[in-house]
């Protein structure tokens, strides 16, 4: 990374069974010398499940970003006008948020976060987490590939012989997929 302390949004969506994969790479962000401003989509923010408590999950992202989560669209509407954001990461991206995303509706925290940030023309990374991504979302995803700006953190089937149409990034890839984003490449291969 350069000298340039860059400000990173960091949002996540509801796919919960994917937070302990990812919310490490939070941590390893940080340890790169990024600054990161999280935020969570309102399902994500409010949700307890199997995987942990919202407010469990809450309270240790803010401790190791030291900023509160963006939450609310209210809250993430002056990204855009202000440009806040070096870079916009989206990990895990459902594939509700996915559809949105394509098709242009900003009615959530995190999708109107993704709106207002791509107005400044600066990068959104995308790290797939959908049980369709290879049927209804892929569309969507072909859509995405498609637009300046918008990046993917490589992804790959997680368990082909019981839900065929599932894929999932790889987490581990979002520092060396953002690195890359923000000198305006792909990381390649994307399918793996």
């Amino acid at each position: 990374m350069n000298d340039t302390k860059k400000t990173i949004g960091f949002a996540l969506t509801g796919s919960f069974c994917t937070f302990s994969k990812t919310v490490p790479q939070i941590e390893a962000l940080i340890a790169l010398g990024y600054q990161i401003q999280p935020i969570m989509s309102e399902v994500a923010y409010q949700t307890d499940t199997r995987f942990g408590s919202a407010s469990g999950f809450i309270t240790h992202i803010e401790a190791i970003c030291g900023r509160p989560i963006i939450h609310t669209i209210a809250e993430a509407e002056p990204i855009g006008p202000r440009a806040l954001l070096d870079a916009l990461i989206i990990a895990p991206c459902t594939g509700n948020t996915l559809a949105k995303l394509a098709n242009g509706v900003a009615d959530s925290s995190v999708t109107l976060a993704a709106k207002a940030h791509l107005r400044n023309e600066r990068p959104l990374v995308i790290a797939v987490s959908s049980n369709d991504a290879l049927a209804n979302n892929a569309k969507n995803i072909g859509i995405l590939l498609n637009n300046k700006h918008i990046y993917f953190v490589p992804f790959g089937q997680d368990n082909p012989v019981e839900k065929h149409a599932s894929a999932v990034a790889y987490m581990n890839l979002i520092p060396e997929t953002l690195e890359l984003a923000l000198h305006g490449e792909q990381i390649q291969p994307i399918l793996r």
